[in-house]
């Protein structure tokens, strides 16, 4: 199925004259009706009520008449986006971007650049507060952000809920689950608060709803180095995105709390950008 082909549906749809369609494309009318019936082939299904006298769209037809504007709607956003992006700084579009981010910046670059392969893409990892600040200077087009942004000249679209794997000694995994309140007195280590205040705040509201706060530990540069510290001989406990996480097997335990936890993740813009862009974009990497 083809891009083409839908618009050729879309286009017979609005008229309901294969000739007219053919004359607004401006092709031949054997081109649209060849492809037309390519489709239905494809599909499996029967498009439209054909006759000498008429052209009527089928049930079928009705239902992918709707579907194939939204996607013809996805392409053109996806086309529009990528010149916008194109049309500045000679196709670099700067990204900010968090860890924990490669697959979601993936999906999404793939699908910008099937629209403009040309397109240079520039990522740049750094602490929240210095990408927010790098959006408002204009040193970044967008940037990938956990936890609440509030700014009267950016614009946050959330876009994912992160959940959350707590990193702990084997021991204390001795149940069939595992609740806040049993790490109590284990000390926690989490990167700096400036590198990232969202997990902070997030995991200590958390203990607090739980019935205590936890005991502080020292903050981790390295979550390497955490990991080699807290197998041998410094316990503690510390929480990671996701499930991704290398550990020694039977020293350390890696899994979901009880209740789960998660933090939001946003897209954040300038204010001023347009609403096609954005649309685009929220597609792109939803």
């Amino acid at each position: 199925m083809e891009l083409r082909q839908l618009r050729y549906f879309v286009t017979v749809a609005e008229e309901l004259h294969f000739g007219k369609a053919a004359e607004r494309l401006d092709i031949v009318q054997p081109a649209v009706s060849q492809q037309v019936a390519r489709l239905e082939r494809e599909l499996g299904l029967r498009l439209f009520d054909r006759s000498s006298r008429r052209v009527a769209l089928t049930g079928d037809g009705e239902r992918m008449l709707r579907e194939a504007r939204a996607v013809l709607a996805a392409a053109d956003r996806a086309t529009t986006v990528a010149g916008e992006l194109a049309a500045g700084q000679a196709g670099v579009f700067r990204i900010g971007t968090s860890p924990g981010l490669r697959d979601r910046l993936e999906r999404g670059l793939a699908v910008l650049r099937s629209s403009s392969p040309g397109i240079e893409i520039k990522l740049s990892s750094r602490p929240p507060a210095e990408q927010l600040q790098a959006l408002r200077s204009g040193e970044l087009d967008v940037a990938f952000i956990r936890g609440a942004v509030t700014s009267r000249s950016l614009r946050a679209i959330p876009l994912w809920d992160e959940p959350l794997s707590v990193l702990v000694p084997a021991e204390y995994r001795s149940g069939g689950e595992l609740k806040l309140i049993d790490l109590a007195e284990l000390p926690l280590r989490l990167p700096p608060r400036s590198d990232d205040a969202a997990l902070h705040a997030t995991i200590h509201a958390a203990c607090r709803t739980a019935g205590f706060d936890p005991v502080p530990g020292r903050p981790i540069d390295s979550l390497d180095d955490a990991i080699v510290e807290m197998t041998n001989g410094s316990p503690a406990w510390t929480v990671l995105y996701g499930a991704g996480c290398k550990a020694p097997e039977g020293a350390l335990w890696m899994g979901p709390l009880t209740p789960a936890l998660t933090v939001p993740g946003h897209l954040i813009v300038a204010a001023d950008r347009s609403p096609l862009c954005l649309d685009a974009l929220t597609q792109a990497f939803s």
